[in-house]
C-alpha cells in the first residue's frame, strides 16, 4: 500500500516512474503495462550510466532517433551498402537497448524494479541519483537500499504480472487525480 501510495503521488505530480524487468519472466509484462501508462522501460539489459550518466545516455537516444528519421527520409541510400550495413547495426542496437526510454528527457522521479538483487546495477545507480526505488524483492533479496519493498515472489510471471498491474492502477488513479483538481481549478479561474 505505501509503494501504490507513492505511485500515485509521483502520478499526481506528472512526473516519470522507471519501470525495470530484465529477468525473462518480467520483461513482457514491464513493457505491456509501463506501455499501458505511457511510462518509460527498460526489459533487455541495464545500461550503465543511465541516471549516473544521462546527459551521454540522451545524446545516444537522439542519435537513434536521428538514424530513423534519416532512415525514414531515405537519407541513408547516400552511403555505401556496407556503411548502411553497419549503421543499420548500430541502429537496431540502440533501439534494442533504448527505445523503452526514448521519451525520458530527464531522470525519473522513482524507479521500480523486478528482483533487486538481480537489478543491483540499476538500484545502486538510483541510490547515486537519490531516486526513490520500489521494488518487486522475494524473501532472499537484500532490500535495504530499497525505500519500498514489496515483498512477494518476484520469479513467477502471475506474481509479478499481479503486482506491476496493482502499481499500473495506482498510477492511472494519481492520473486521476490530477486531471480532476486540475479541472477544478480551471472552473474556479473561470467564476
Amino acid at each position: 500500500e505505501k509503494a501504490k501510495d507513492f505511485i500515485r503521488k509521483i502520478a499526481s505530480e506528472g512526473k516519470l516512474v522507471l519501470f525495470v524487468g530484465t529477468k525473462s519472466e518480467a520483461k513482457g509484462i514491464i513493457k505491456n503495462y509501463a506501455g499501458f501508462i505511457g511510462q518509460p522501460f527498460v526489459i533487455d539489459r541495464w545500461i550503465g550510466g543511465t541516471f549516473t550518466n544521462f546527459k551521454q545516455i540522451r545524446a545516444r537516444v537522439e542519435k537513434m532517433k536521428d538514424y530513423r528519421a534519416k532512415d525514414k527520409a531515405g537519407e541513408l541510400a547516400v552511403y555505401t551498402k556496407r556503411e548502411r550495413t553497419m549503421i543499420g547495426i548500430e541502429r537496431d542496437k540502440m533501439e534494442k537497448y533504448f527505445s523503452g526510454f526514448e521519451d525520458m528527457d530527464k531522470v525519473p522521479a522513482a524507479l521500480f524494479v523486478v528482483d533487486p538483487d538481480f537489478e543491483k546495477i540499476a538500484v545502486a545507480e538510483a541510490k547515486q541519483s537519490k531516486v526513490p526505488v520500489i521494488a518487486l524483492a522475494s524473501s532472499d533479496c537484500d532490500i535495504r537500499q530499497i525505500d519500498y519493498p514489496i515483498i512477494a515472489n518476484d520469479s513467477a510471471k502471475a506474481s509479478v504480472e499481479f503486482f506491476v498491474a496493482a502499481l499500473e492502477e495506482a498510477y492511472k488513479e494519481g492520473k486521476t487525480i490530477a486531471q480532476t483538481v486540475a479541472k477544478q481549478k480551471l472552473e474556479e479561474v473561470k467564476s
